[in-house]
C-alpha cells in the first residue's frame, strides 16, 4: 500500500471517528467561524472610518486576512495533531506512533483530521468578494484568481513548516504551547494587517526566522498591488520549498532525540 494512499485511509477514518459527534462538531464550527467573523467585522469598521490603513484599502486587507485564513485552515485540516503535539508528548502516547508501520509525522497527520468549515466559508466568502471588487474595478486582473490559488498552497506549507519546526522544540522542552502563541498564534495575526504597521526589526522577524509573512504579505505586493515583479511568486514558492526541507531535517534530528516519557 502507498504511502498516501495509507494516510487518505487514515484520514477517512479520522473523519468517521469526529462525526460520531455531529453535534459537537457543528457547534465547534460556528463557534469558531463566529470568531473570525467578529475580528473582521471589528477591522472592516475601522477601514469604513478612515478609508484605508498605510495604503492599504479595505479589500486590499480582506485579501491578507482571507488568504492567511484559507492557508491556515489547509494547514490545520491535514495537519492539526501536528499543532497538539505537546498532548502525545506529555501522555506518552507518540510511542504508539513509533510502532506503527508508517512516518511517524504521517500517522501524527493523520490522527485527527479537522475539517475547518468555519474558516473555509468565511475566508472563502470575503476572498471572494474582496477579489471580485478589485477585478471589477480594473485594480487587477482574472490571473490573480489562480495565482490566488498557489499562494494558499504556498501559504499552507510555510504555515505547516513553522508549526513542524515549533513543535520540534518540544523533543526538549516537552512543553511547547507558550512557544506556539508567539510562532503560530501571534504571528498569524499579525499578517492579517499590512506590514508597514510594524517596526522594521518585527518586520524582518516575519519574513525571515518566523516567515509567515512570506504566507499572504508578500504575494500580495505583487497581485495586489502590482509592486516589485513576475519573479516574486516564483521566489516565495521556492523560499517555502527550501524552508519545508529545514523543517522536516529539523524533525527528523529532534525526533531521533525523543525519549518516552515512561507512562
Amino acid at each position: 500500500m502507498s504511502t498516501v494512499r495509507m494516510f487518505l485511509l487514515l484520514v477517512k477514518a479520522s473523519v468517521r471517528s469526529r462525526m460520531q459527534y455531529k453535534f459537537n462538531f457543528w457547534l465547534s464550527t460556528v463557534l469558531a467561524a463566529l470568531v473570525s467573523i467578529m475580528d473582521f467585522l471589528l477591522l472592516s469598521v475601522i477601514l469604513w472610518k478612515f478609508d484605508s490603513i498605510q495604503g492599504w484599502s479595505l479589500y486590499e486587507i480582506g485579501y491578507l486576512y482571507a488568504t492567511i485564513l484559507l492557508s491556515k485552515a489547509l494547514y490545520r485540516s491535514f495537519a492539526n495533531d501536528v499543532h497538539h503535539l505537546e498532548k502525545y508528548l506529555v501522555s506518552g502516547d507518540l510511542d504508539q506512533l513509533l510502532v506503527r508501520p508508517i512516518p511517524v509525522l504521517l500517522a501524527l497527520m493523520s490522527q485527527n483530521f479537522r475539517l475547518m468549515l468555519g474558516e473555509w466559508v468565511q475566508g472563502g466568502i470575503i476572498l471572494t468578494l474582496c477579489l471580485g471588487q478589485m477585478i471589477s474595478s480594473g485594480q487587477v486582473t482574472a490571473a490573480a484568481i489562480p495565482l490566488t490559488l498557489i499562494v494558499l498552497v504556498t501559504g499552507a506549507a510555510l504555515l505547516f513548516a513553522i508549526g513542524l519546526g515549533t513543535a520540534t522544540f518540544g523533543f526538549w522542552t516537552t512543553r511547547v504551547s507558550e512557544l506556539q502563541n508567539l510562532t503560530e498564534d501571534a504571528a498569524n495575526k499579525a499578517v492579517q494587517y499590512p506590514m508597514e504597521l510594524y517596526p522594521g526589526w518585527l518586520r524582518t522577524l516575519l519574513l525571515t526566522l518566523i516567515p509567515v509573512g512570506m504566507a499572504n504579505y508578500m504575494p500580495a505586493l505583487y497581485i495586489v498591488k502590482g509592486q516589485l515583479g513576475w519573479w516574486l511568486l516564483p521566489a516565495v514558492m521556492a523560499f517555502a520549498a527550501v524552508f519545508l526541507w529545514l523543517m522536516l531535517r529539523f524533525w527528523r534530528f529532534g525526533l531521533s532525540r525523543y525519549q518516552s516519557s515512561g507512562s
